[in-house]
């Protein structure tokens, strides 16, 4: 079997890259005994030569290596100039078989370690079966033939990059043969109604898996009590009919999305193989078939375009589940339940494989190397229940990028700070304690761009109504997280922008709503205000459902214009939010398309061009206000008199 899996099942993909370091993650059918080797494009010597034999490996299977690699050297690295790349074993470049790695007119992987982020390509949530286009794909194609100075500096994924809650029964197949194919290792429970993972055979559970998730009453008001109601589901996604549960499934999913590798091994059957899927799953399931075959078209250009550009990750819900950690209750029904604690914890261990260790290698330590690698090697109870102590006391997930402007990447799902109030209010999305931590990461830089999965600073008509449906007691119908839904939270967070050690320009990147959008955002009633501005882009393969989005727009612009009285209601009263409209002709300031923020900054750290590339391959540039536009003249005249 193993000679008829290809070497590299997913990657590489470029990490973290810094003048001290690059990093490289891949997942390999066998370990690597290959040398990565760093060349400069005039060059045919290698300037960089390591063995991979030095590099953590963590096997998963008996053809499943995964391989988390972070080159260091007694010098730096050149920085702000072209590097090639390649990985060769017994004199052979292993990448030159990696089908479609290259660009047109390239020899070996090309990149630059780049000290400034004048160029950042940044978004959110990629769905493997909505029916759009894949954005990923159109930044590749743009690139091809682009030199890799012209590239942008960084490719940041904001979250959602898998939907472990919602996994169409095509894909759910292709990672139970994908676990098979692999010898991956069977993950046992306890106190579950499975034994092991084993037990979630390729023919079985179709749509069907939200039977053997856990209920609760935890939740339940004083109405329900009184009446007796059933308990409800623990994990509140309307799609848990295939959620991801153990381990290795999560860690199939990411291979499944991010490389075409294992596709040609993978047989997606006729709905009439499953006998037991209803009339109307069966048609789900062609439906479904047929948007994962046009998603796995793509994914050649995808693993291209991560291989060529520093890719920086960060979690979000649906990389775990949907609601993860919304509220209180939310959080005690999970812990009550040993197999939901189970599922949410083999989320994060997927997480930490597949994204986390790659944008800070050193916040992990020896300590939690040995917890992690004691589950892998074998995947039980007790080692999960390690694994699951250790995650409950890590606050590391937060990192920086050592760039101009310096670059903040924020954790709102695991630290945050929890109503005292009510179990079912929202929680804010950090605590005080991390809003400190953040606080000191951006304070006393004149320029920041901060990545926050959610908008800092959202559509105030739709967080209003998030805000009707969670005094209703229903916070998880829809998804009634947002900066504003916590009082302290909420406060802290603006009381940093109003810091007199606050950035002059701070730039917030965002994404998590399905649609798009940008803001010029100013202290009202004060002489030299930080500019700010919230640019938010989403998805990479998603959409806000029509025609939903239109009507939440036309209400916030009748009701929450710059001047309207009804802004003194609400927490972001002493901010006057301007819309920046798109050049595309609509009157529309939100965009529901599949694309790809592109943002351009001057020196100053201040924004020369906010665009969207779509999945359709259309370039848009949301326009400067009337405010930003006197702002910049102004500066301009200020600066040659």
């Amino acid at each position: 079997m193993q000679n008829d899996l290809p070497l590299f099942l997913a990657g590489p993909i470029l990490r973290r890259t810094t003048a001290n370091e690059i990093c490289l993650w891949a997942i390999t059918s066998r370990p690597l005994d290959a040398t990565f080797q760093l060349y400069s494009p005039s060059d045919n010597a290698p300037l960089y030569v390591s063995p991979f034999a030095e590099q953590p490996r963590v096997e998963l299977g008996d053809h499943c290596h995964v391989i988390m690699a972070a080159f260091t050297d007694t010098h730096t690295f050149p920085t702000n100039v072209p590097l090639e790349y390649d990985i060769i074993e017994n004199a052979t470049s292993l990448l030159h078989d990696i089908k479609g790695l290259l660009y047109d007119n390239e020899d070996r992987p090309t990149f630059v370690i780049s000290t400034q982020a004048n160029y950042i390509a940044h978004g959110s949530c990629r769905h493997p079966h909505h029916p759009c286009e894949d954005a990923l794909v159109a930044l590749d194609k743009k690139n091809n033939g682009l030199d890799a100075n012209a590239r942008a500096d960084l490719l940041i994924m904001g979250g959602d990059q898998i939907y472990a809650d919602d996994v169409c029964g095509p894909l759910m197949s292709a990672i139970r043969q994908t676990i098979t194919l692999l010898g991956m290792r069977d993950q046992t429970f306890e106190d579950a109604p499975i034994s092991a993972c084993s037990d979630l055979a390729e023919t079985t559970m179709l749509y069907q898996r939200d039977a053997l998730l856990p209920r609760s009453t935890i939740n339940h008001g004083l109405f329900k009590r009184l009446f007796k109601t059933e308990p409800e589901p623990v994990f509140s996604s309307g799609t848990t009919e295939n959620h991801l549960i153990s381990f290795n499934e999560f860690i199939a999913m990411y291979m499944l999305v991010w490389s075409p590798s294992l596709w040609a091994s993978i047989t997606l059957a006729e709905n009439d193989e499953f006998p037991s899927l209803t009339t109307e799953e069966r048609k789900r399931w062609d439906d479904q078939k047929s948007e994962l075959k046009a998603f796995c078209a793509g994914l050649t250009q995808v693993r291209r375009l991560m291989a060529h550009i520093p890719t920086y990750m960060i979690f979000d819900d649906h990389d775990i589940t949907d609601d993860f950690n919304l509220t209180v209750g939310w959080e005690r029904a999970i812990y009550e339940s040993p197999f939901a604690h189970a599922i949410i914890n083999n989320g994060m261990l997927g997480y930490f494989f597949c994204q986390g260790w790659g944008n800070n290698p050193a916040a992990f330590s020896s300590s939690f190397w040995q917890t992690v690698t004691r589950f892998t090697a074998t995947p039980n109870s007790a080692h999960l229940n390690e694994v699951i102590a250790l995650f409950q006391h890590f606050e590391q997930w937060q990192y920086t990028i050592p760039t101009s402007p310096k670059v903040v990447v924020i954790d709102t799902r695991t630290r945050r700070w929890r109503s005292e109030s009510s179990n079912n209010k929202p929680s804010g999305l950090m605590d005080w304690e991390s809003l400190m931590d953040f606080q000191q990461d951006v304070f006393n830089n004149d320029a920041v761009v901060v990545v926050s999965p959610a908008p800092m600073f959202g559509v105030k008509f739709i967080e209003t109504m998030q805000r009707i449906v969670t005094f209703c007691g229903q916070p998880l119908a829809t998804d009634s997280e947002n900066w504003m839904a916590h009082p302290g939270s909420a406060n802290a967070l603006l009381n940093i922008f109003k810091h007199p050690k606050t950035p002059k320009n701070f730039v917030i990147l965002s994404g998590d709503v399905h649609y798009s959008f940008a803001y010029d955002i100013r202290l009202r009633f004060r002489k030299g205000s930080p500019r700010i501005w919230q640019i938010t882009c989403s998805g990479f393969r998603n959409q806000f459902p029509e025609p939903y989005l239109s009507l939440f727009e036309w209400f916030d612009r009748k009701l929450f214009w710059p001047e309207s009285p009804l802004n003194v209601f609400t927490r972001r009263k002493r901010m006057r939010i301007e819309r920046r409209c798109p050049d595309n002709g609509s009157n529309q300031f939100l965009l529901n398309r599949s694309a790809i923020g592109e943002v351009h900054l001057h020196a100053d750290g201040s924004p020369s061009r906010i665009g969207l590339l779509t999945g359709r391959g259309e370039e848009i540039a949301f326009l400067p206000t009337e405010d930003e536009q006197e702002a910049l003249s102004a500066e301009t005249d200020s600066q040659h008199p």
